[in-house]
């Protein structure tokens, strides 16, 4: 299949087929209208759910290691972007995605030197991203945070605190530097 063409997926197991899959199929969600452009990648041990109209595009990795994906309806999420579901990621409807973004919602814990750092466990706060949002190309949003509905982040910033609504944030760490409204 040539680049830039969609594939028709003719049924849920037609695309399980053909997509990276690891897990079980009961866990992942597809509404109607949803476009998979390509190979993704789905680690089903937790919950995906993609909403009505959603395009994901190819080389996208849904991992929610036992937590949860939620996906709006009519959102983009380009390619190469990855998102870790741990502590649970909720994306509103009408979000735009830009390539390689990051979107990471568990820490791990370092305290005791003693411990193997992959030893230690897990904060896991969750991260939501309301409705009618776009991330910039490269955007890193880490575990904890909430950015605000209609907000806008630019490329290559690093989301560590919550965002108020309507606002324009870039940096590392990203800083609202002016509002929408």
């Amino acid at each position: 299949m040539g680049l830039g063409m969609k594939r028709k997926i003719k049924s849920f197991f037609d695309f399980l087929r053909t997509n990276c899959l690891y897990g079980s199929r009961k866990n992942v969600f597809i509404g109607r209208k949803a476009v998979i452009e390509g190979k993704i990648e789905i680690n089903s041990n937790g919950k995906v759910e993609i909403g009505q109209g959603t395009i994901i595009r190819r080389w996208v990795c849904l991992k929610p290691w036992g937590g949860s994906i939620k996906i709006g309806e009519n959102c983009t999420i380009n390619s190469f972007c990855h998102i870790s579901g741990n502590g649970g990621v909720v994306i509103g409807d009408n979000v735009l995605i830009a390539t390689q973004c990051v979107i990471v919602s568990a820490n791990h814990n370092f305290n005791d030197p003693e411990l193997l750092i992959r030893e230690q466990s897990e904060t896991r706060k969750g991260i939501t991203i309301e409705e009618n949002c776009w991330l910039g190309a490269g955007v890193k949003v880490l575990d904890g945070v909430t950015i605000g509905y209609g907000s806008v982040i630019g490329a290559g910033s690093v989301v560590t605190k919550n965002v108020p609504p309507n606002s324009i944030c870039i940096g590392v760490p990203a800083k609202v530097i002016k509002s929408r409204s």
